[in-house]
C-alpha cells in the first residue's frame, strides 16, 4: 500500500496492542476472560486496516463490516450486565441502519459511473459539470453512513450511551480505532474522489463541523459520569478532524490531510490512556465512574491522579501536550485555507472545553471528601500501556516536527 495507508495500519495496530494491554487484569476482575475477546480486537483491526488501505468501495464496505460486527460484539461483551447488554443493542441498530446508508451511497456511484474504484470515479466525474444531483446525493448518502462511525452530525447521539455501557477498554478501542478507520475513509472519498466537486460537498462538512461541535461540548459540560462525558467530547473532537477535511476540500493542500493525520494519532493516544486509567479506577465491574467518585485522588493516590491530569490537559490542548499541537496544525491550516468563520467557532468550542476537562482535574485535587478505598496495585500489563501513552502525548506535546514530517510525508499520495 501507499504512505497513507501505512500510517493507518501502524495506528490501528498501536491502538489495538494498547487495548489489549490495558484489557488483560481488566478482563480477569471482571470474570469475562474469555478468548475470544482478543480474537474480537484482532478482527476489529484487520477490518480498519481494509478499510484505510483500499481505493475500491466494495472493499472499504468489507472492511467496515468485519470491524463493525466485531466490535458489536465487543461492546456486549458483559454478557451478564444490562448496561453492556443495551451498549451492544444500540449500537447494532444504528450501526445497522447507518451501513444501509453507505451501502445505498455505493450502489448510486456504481449506477452513475459503472465503477467502485476511487480513482476511477473521480476521474468520471472530473469533466465539468460531471457532478449531477444523483451524484452528489450518492456523497451524502456515502458520508451520513460514514457520520455515525466518527459519531458526527447527523448521528452523534448515540455515542455517549454506547460508551458508557460498553467495557471501559473495548470503549477505549471504539473511541479511537473505528473512528481513524472512518476518517481515512473519508479523507480518500472527499479529497480523492470528491475533490472536484466544488462546493457542495464542501458544505457538508462545514455545516457538520460546526453543528456538532455544538452539541457534543454543550453537553459535555452538564455531564456527572466521567464515561459520558468522555464521549460527549469524543463527538467535539471529531470535528477538529472535519475541520481538517474541509480545508482540504477548500484548499486542495496536503497541509490539510497531514494535520487530521497528525491529530487521528495524537487523539488515539490520549483517549486509549484516559480510558484504560477509568477502567482500572472504577473497580470491579465498573462501579466507581461518577467524576465525584474521584474525589481527594490526588491525595490517596498521586501518581494515578497526575497520569489522569496529564490525558485530561492533553485532551482540551494545554501546551506541550500532545493535545496542543493536534488543534493547532488544523487551526493553521483552516486559516490558511481561509476558513475564518469555523476557525472562530472551533476555537471558542475547544475554550468551552477546557471547562469540563479541567473540573475533573478540580475534583481531584481541591475538592473535599473522604476518599474512597484505596485503588488496587496497577497491573503490569496496564502501566505498560499507560506509559507508551504518556510518552507519546509528552512526545508529540514537545517534538511535534518529527512526526509531523511522517504525517506529510503519508499525506503526499493522495490528490
Amino acid at each position: 500500500g501507499d504512505n497513507f495507508s501505512l500510517f493507518f495500519i501502524f495506528l490501528f495496530l498501536t491502538i489495538a496492542a494498547l487495548t489489549l494491554l490495558g484489557s488483560m487484569d481488566y478482563l480477569e476482575r471482571d470474570n469475562i476472560q474469555h478468548g475470544e475477546y482478543y480474537a474480537l480486537i484482532l478482527f476489529a483491526t484487520s477490518g480498519m486496516c481494509f478499510m484505510a488501505s483500499s481505493s475500491d468501495l466494495i472493499m472499504i464496505f468489507i472492511g467496515l463490516e468485519i470491524s463493525s460486527l466485531s466490535t458489536y460484539v465487543l461492546a456486549g461483551f458483559k454478557r451478564h450486565d444490562a448496561r453492556s447488554n443495551e451498549s451492544a443493542m444500540k449500537y447494532f441498530l444504528l450501526g445497522s441502519f447507518a451501513t444501509a446508508f453507505l451501502l445505498y451511497g455505493i450502489a448510486f456511484v456504481y449506477g452513475l459511473t459503472g465503477t467502485t474504484n476511487l480513482m476511477d470515479v473521480r476521474s468520471k466525474f472530473a469533466t465539468p459539470g460531471g457532478w449531477s444531483t444523483a451524484a452528489l446525493a450518492a456523497l451524502l448518502l456515502m458520508f451520513i453512513g460514514l457520520a455515525f462511525k466518527v459519531s458526527t452530525v447527523p448521528f452523534p447521539i448515540w455515542t455517549p450511551d454506547v460508551y458508557q455501557g460498553a467495557p471501559s477498554p473495548v470503549t477505549a478501542f471504539l473511541s479511537t480505532g473505528p473512528k481513524a478507520a472512518a476518517f481515512a475513509v473519508l479523507v480518500r472519498v472527499f479529497l480523492g474522489a470528491a475533490g472536484t466537486s466544488g462546493q457542495s460537498a464542501f458544505w457538508l462538512l462545514w455545516i457538520s463541523a460546526a453543528l456538532t461541535m455544538t452539541v457534543g461540548n454543550f453537553a459535555a459540560l452538564r455531564q456527572t459520569n466521567l464515561k459520558r462525558m468522555l464521549a460527549y467530547s469524543a463527538i467535539a473532537h471529531a470535528v477538529y478532524v472535519l475541520v481538517g477535511l474541509a480545508a482540504g476540500m477548500a484548499s486542495g493542500n496536503p497541509e490539510a490531510t497531514s494535520s487530521v493525520l497528525f491529530y487521528l494519532a495524537a487523539y488515539a493516544f490520549m483517549n486509549v490512556g484516559a480510558f484504560l486509567l477509568v477502567a482500572h479506577l472504577a473497580g470491579p465491574n465498573e462501579q466507581r465512574t461518577e467524576i465525584s467518585d474521584f474525589t481527594g485522588l490526588g491525595r490517596t493516590c498521586p501518581g494515578v491522579a497526575a497520569v489522569l491530569t496529564v490525558f485530561m490537559l492533553s485532551l482540551s490542548g494545554i501546551p506541550a501536550t500532545a493535545g496542543f499541537f493536534a488543534k493547532f496544525y488544523v487551526f493553521r491550516a483552516s486559516v490558511h485555507a481561509g476558513l475564518i468563520g469555523l476557525t472562530i467557532i472551533a476555537v471558542l468550542n475547544s475554550v468551552v472545553s477546557v471547562y469540563y476537562y479541567l473540573s475533573v482535574v478540580v475534583t481531584m485535587y481541591m475538592r473535599e471528601g473522604k476518599p474512597e478505598a484505596t485503588t488496587p496495585q496497577m497491573p503490569l500489563p496496564l502501566y505498560a500501556a499507560l506509559a507508551a501513552s504518556l510518552f507519546a502525548v509528552f512526545y508529540l506535546g514537545l517534538y511535534p516536527n518529527h512526526f509531523l514530517m511522517l504525517a506529510i510525508s503519508s499525506a503526499k499520495p493522495l490528490p
